[in-house]
C-alpha cells in the first residue's frame, strides 16, 4: 500500500503548511484530502508536490507491505 506518511513528515521538517501548498504552490485541497486518505495521486501531481517542496519522491509517498489475513 502506497503511504503518504512521508509527505507529512517532510511539510513539518519545512515548516510548510497545507494552507500555504495550496495558497502559494496551487495544489489544489482536493489533492491534499487525498493524500490525507491515502488515495491515489497521479506521478504528475507527485512531480508537482516534488517541485514547490524542493524534495525527492520519497520524501512524500513510501510503499508499505499489506498484510494479509490468510
Amino acid at each position: 500500500m502506497i503511504s503518504y506518511r512521508p509527505f507529512w513528515e517532510t511539510i513539518k521538517e519545512k515548516k510548510i503548511s497545507t494552507y500555504t501548498i495550496i495558497n502559494k504552490y496551487g495544489i489544489s485541497s482536493s489533492t491534499i484530502n487525498r493524500i490525507r486518505h491515502n488515495e491515489p495521486l497521479t506521478t504528475t501531481t507527485i512531480n508537482d508536490l516534488c517541485e514547490c517542496l524542493d524534495c525527492n519522491v520519497e520524501d512524500i509517498i513510501m510503499y508499505e507491505k499489506s498484510v494479509s489475513l490468510v
